[in-house]
């Protein structure tokens, strides 16, 4: 028998005789619940996990917590360098680097157990995790905390989940578990859970990226949706094509293939997915800066110019290069917001498509069918937004993830048509609606009305989308969050948790959340706010704004 499983059957069966010796508590304190925390110091779990039950236990952790690991991937560098940071995190009280006398902890070991070693990480690898806090005490000599998982991954989330179970004791100066003890099974919802950023409408430096992608690990959301380029600049190096980034801003307001590299493995180190965009053929007047035949004319820029076999051979060479860098599954074509009037009143456009027999809406598909072949030919799967779907479904490639955006009603259709869709309606996932309340973001329902179970399978998920037309590096942040980690439990828990029909016990949990982020250095806007990202209106607690 594989040793991994020998692994998790032991596991497993150490879970259950601690499980059985906690029942000798009070039974009447041994329930599940969406409250985490003792008297004044509350913490909640956000996303909600699957299953969950807890104690009335308050334990103490040694701030020299040792990491154990076992399991095929348990040596991994990304579950050492990822503890290391929850470290940093759980422990980041001046107060804990004092050597305490006389402190007999409770909780002084975590092990965690992987029990694959392969660390690809793609669209629909297992994120599902145990975590099991159990304490010494009479009926159980083992006082440690356990994370099982099939993945490294899954381990990520919990050490995340781990960490939002710890607060700072000002009291006792000392870091406390409640409720113990906890025993979490939980797995995602959906498996695609995203968050798109543009940083073509305004450059964001490589560092705010990273800010972004580590914050989005908090709310275990799993695909960073890299909008890099559109008609407003074009600041990716291409080496097959070097004279594109001249469409930049400035030539400081780029970046090389190095930096994109960078953030691809920053993102995959914390168990994120980075979906690039090449938006065509509209939003790409920016590529005739350094390309001037891709415009129709001088003084008709975009679309790109269909009639040209030269378009079509710079779109395989930025799609060739970009491979190099994008390893995850899917690519995003765009194909959105097509004006095709440049095609219809520039003369040697006009000459081709009357010479091809096509209007100005076949050869809308034609451009958009060309480029899906090429991004399938470099083993993609392409994602392109509804409107293609919604002008030509029958034409489409079938491996064609359909992007939602207009409005609700796409993914039923797509669906019932066989093909997977990704949910993002702009009334309530689009984040630079600055008017949508966090109550609308969380209770949208990415499944609509589907009712039929294989098409409830082709819904990948969903991804909420912070368009960069009024956001830089000083007000991203406070954009995207809080109202991003609403969406992300909505991708994550299941809809029928208690939490989910008590409006009341999310906004606290929600509240809790952002405190949580601001504490890790996140700035992120209060909650109740009528306007997203404003400050708040007054003096008051993080946790009533």
């Amino acid at each position: 028998m594989n040793s991994s499983y020998l692994l998790l059957a032991a596991f497993l069966l150490f879970s259950q005789l601690v499980l059985t010796a906690s029942r000798n508590l009070d039974l009447n304190h041994v329930r599940q619940r969406n409250r985490v925390g003792a008297d004044d110091s509350p913490t909640y779990i956000w996303p909600l996990p699957s299953q969950y039950n807890s104690g009335n236990q308050t334990l103490t952790v040694n701030p020299n917590l040792t990491l154990f690991t076992s399991g095929n991937g348990g040596s991994s560098r990304i579950v050492s360098q990822a503890f290391e940071r929850y470290k940093r995190i759980i422990f980041e009280h001046a107060s804990l680097k004092l050597p305490i006398d006389g402190v007999d902890y409770d909780l002084n070991k975590l092990t965690i157990l992987v029990c694959s070693d392969n660390e690809e990480l793609q669209l629909g690898v297992d994120e599902s995790y145990n975590l099991l806090v159990a304490a010494s005490d009479a009926h159980s000599v083992i006082g440690e905390i356990t994370i099982e998982a099939n993945s490294v991954y899954g381990a990520l989330h919990g050490l995340e989940t781990l960490s939002q179970l710890c607060a700072f004791d000002y009291g006792t100066k000392t870091v406390k578990l409640y409720n113990a003890p906890w025993y979490i099974q939980d797995k995602p919802r959906f498996e695609y859970r995203g968050l798109l950023l543009d940083t073509s409408r305004h450059y964001l430096p490589i560092e705010i990226i990273k800010q972004v992608i580590e914050s989005m690990s908090y709310a275990k959301l799993n695909v960073l949706h890299w909008h890099i380029i559109d008609e407003e600049s074009f600041p990716l190096e291409v080496p097959s094509f070097p004279n594109l980034w001249k469409g930049a801003y400035t030539k400081w307001e780029r970046y090389t293939i190095d930096d994109a590299s960078e953030i691809v493995d920053f993102a995959k180190k914390r168990g994120i997915n980075v979906m690039a965009e090449v938006d065509v053929p509209g939003h790409a007047e920016s590529w005739g800066a350094g390309y001037p035949d891709l415009w129709p004319s001088s003084s008709c820029r975009e679309p790109l110019d269909v009639s040209k076999n030269f378009t079509f051979d710079l779109i395989s060479g930025i799609l060739s290069d970009m491979k190099k860098i994008f390893p995850f599954g899917l690519f995003h074509l765009g194909g959105d917001e097509v004006n095709t009037d440049c095609w219809t009143s520039t003369p040697h456009v006009k000459q081709w498509l009357q010479d091809h027999r096509m209007s100005a809406k076949d050869a809308y598909k034609y451009f958009v069918l060309r480029a899906q072949e090429i991004a399938i030919s470099l083993n993609w799967t392409p994602v392109n937004w509804e409107e293609t779907f919604n002008s030509f479904p029958a034409s489409l490639n079938p491996k064609t993830v359909v992007h939602n955006w207009l409005g609700a009603g796409v993914c039923p259709k797509a669906v019932a048509k066989g093909f997977r869709c990704i949910y993002s309606n702009q009334g309530f996932w689009y984040l630079d609606h600055l008017d949508v309340p966090w109550e609308s973001v969380y209770y949208t329902e990415p499944l609509e009305d589907i009712t039929d179970a294989s098409q409830r399978k082709l819904v990948l998920g969903g991804e909420v989308c912070m368009w960069g037309e009024t956001a830089d590096a000083s007000d991203v942040q406070q954009t995207i969050w809080p109202r991003a980690a609403a969406a992300a439990e909505r991708l994550w828990s299941a809809p029928e948790s208690g939490s989910s029909r008590n409006s009341t016990t999310v906004l606290q949990r929600l509240e809790y959340f952002r405190c949580l982020l601001t504490r890790r250095g996140v700035p992120a806007a209060p909650v109740r706010n009528f306007y997203a990202r404003r400050p708040p209106i007054g003096p008051g607690s993080c946790y009533n704004q």
